[in-house]
């Protein structure tokens, strides 16, 4: 009976491996590199290369390249383990977290540069605008440009707001967290 019960969760791990692996290209991720996250995600306790090349069946090089990358992204972490000379990583675990880091900076780096570029483009469209010498035709294009560049500054001020609500935590009192349990009713 045990081998029964040992398998049925092996197969509900597994699931859950190949749902995340197919969709760690959301956060530019290979399926492998995915994979390899998964499997350490169930695992309970930190892992060595040579623990998920095991696991996996990946070379050795392969699986340093991988937990680089999800290292790179915040999503697995070097931890020190007593007694042993070798590496150890441990997936994140909360995804809320995970979610709120990774988007969260990609965010922010995409209002910032757009405000920049749009207060750059504004300063141009400002010049043609005043200038007593540009023809009505062009004038015209450059009052078209700045209003729609407002209305894109609108859109990179409430990204940095939502930014903000996520650094801070506040999002999750307009978006709450629900129990998984109530979710099944």
């Amino acid at each position: 009976m045990e081998k029964k019960s040992e398998e049925l969760i092996e197969e509900a791990e597994g699931a859950v491996v190949n749902s995340i692996a197919e969709t760690m290209d959301l956060y530019g991720i290979t399926p492998s590199t995915g994979r390899l996250f998964a499997r350490m995600y169930f695992k309970h306790q930190p892992m060595t290369l040579d623990d998920m090349k095991d696991d996996l069946g990946m070379s050795k090089p392969s699986m340093s390249i991988a937990v680089r990358n999800l290292q790179e992204i915040s999503i697995v972490k070097k931890v020190w383990q007593k007694s042993s000379r070798k590496d150890s990583f441990i997936a994140e675990k909360n995804f809320f977290k995970y979610f709120s880091h990774f988007y969260g900076n990609k965010w922010e780096r995409e209002a910032k540069l757009n405000l920049s570029a749009i207060d750059y483009a504004e300063g141009i469209l400002q010049q043609v605008m005043d200038d007593e010498e540009a023809d009505e035709e062009t004038i015209e294009r450059a009052k078209v440009d700045y209003e729609q560049l407002e209305d894109y500054r609108k859109y990179c001020k409430w990204l940095e707001r939502l930014v903000d609500s996520i650094e801070s935590g506040e999002i999750f009192d307009f978006l709450p967290v629900e129990e998984a349990a109530s979710e099944k009713k």
